[in-house]
């Protein structure tokens, strides 16, 4: 299958108020065409929207949306998904103009997350002009970031990511109990998994544990140290709490750090991610989440 990056998410939100403040005002999006009472796009390159956060009654995933090349590829990749178990829906033309893409086929995984997979998105040709001058890494297809969806069965989530949608495994991490409250009782440990279809360290992690939101957490890269310090000295200044205090993974090598979004999950924030060569990967249990820092408050 010929998913080539992670494109966008889709949230509902009970407050968009709160997340029209946090995108743009905390984090530097740029608000994108379309947006409304009812519904938030945030631009963070040239692509029409990376974000879509839409107004709602609860706190949610809607989608994560996976770009593929063209229309043949789209169409391969719901054949291969349907004759594995997998039912697809294809968009209506509503939904293609709201989505501004050329085709688009829905589908949950095993963990029954909602995904979307994609061609042909619109682009915008105007200027970015984020607020404070931050630039966003997403070049050479290498998606908006990653997002970490709950992934309880985690056998089975890691087939259908590695060998149906075609991701490469590039580490799993062990996780004691105390850190998967909801996962299977009587387990000794769990394991995390991060995976990518393209040259960034992963586009997707899977978390061994059901969470509400139906998503854990996710990552915007920018492209300085110091856009970074900027993003945390505003999250202080407005009184968000922090996750996790800056840090540099011990997988992607990104520097980073966490704060609490509004709906109950976490956004990462980082910088100098780990691009590596897929050719020549080998698939690693890593130890300790971090080299250093990422002391985590909650």
């Amino acid at each position: 299958m010929d998913i080539r990056s992670l494109g966008y998410l889709r949230i509902e939100t009970a407050d968009l108020p709160a997340w029209r403040c946090y995108a743009l005002d905390i984090l530097g999006m740029v608000e994108g065409e379309g947006s409304g009472d009812t519904v938030l796009h945030a631009r963070i390159d040239d692509r029409i929207r990376r974000f879509s956060f839409v107004a709602g009654t609860t706190d949610r995933l809607l989608a994560a949306g996976f770009e593929l090349p063209n229309a043949r590829a789209l169409a391969e990749a719901a054949e291969e998904l349907e004759a594995h178990g997998f039912p697809v829906k294809h968009a209506d033309e509503a939904t293609l103009a709201e989505r501004r893409v050329q085709g688009l086929i829905h589908v949950d995984d095993p963990a029954g997350n909602p995904l979307e997979l994609y061609w042909g998105q619109a682009q915008d040709h105007s200027p970015l002009g984020t607020p404070y001058g931050n630039r966003f890494v997403t070049g050479d297809h290498l998606g908006l970031g990653h997002v970490v969806l709950p992934a309880p069965d985690m056998e089975a989530a890691v087939s259908f990511y590695e060998h149906l949608l075609g991701f490469q495994l590039r580490d799993r991490m062990k996780l004691p109990p105390v850190a998967v409250p909801t996962g299977e009782p009587g387990r000794d440990f769990y394991w995390m998994n991060f995976l990518s279809p393209n040259a960034r360290h992963h586009s997707v992690g899977l978390y061994p544990g059901a969470l509400p939101p139906g998503i854990v957490h996710f990552m915007v890269e920018t492209d300085s140290l110091d856009a970074v310090g900027y993003c945390l000295d505003r999250m202080n200044a407005a009184g968000i709490p922090i996750a996790s205090t800056l840090g540099r993974h011990s997988n992607d090598h990104m520097v980073s750090f966490y704060a609490q979004a509004p709906g109950g999950f976490q956004v990462e924030y980082g910088w100098d991610g780990l691009i590596v060569d897929p050719a020549t990967w080998t698939t690693k249990e890593i130890t300790s989440d971090s080299l250093w820092g990422h002391q985590w408050n909650g």
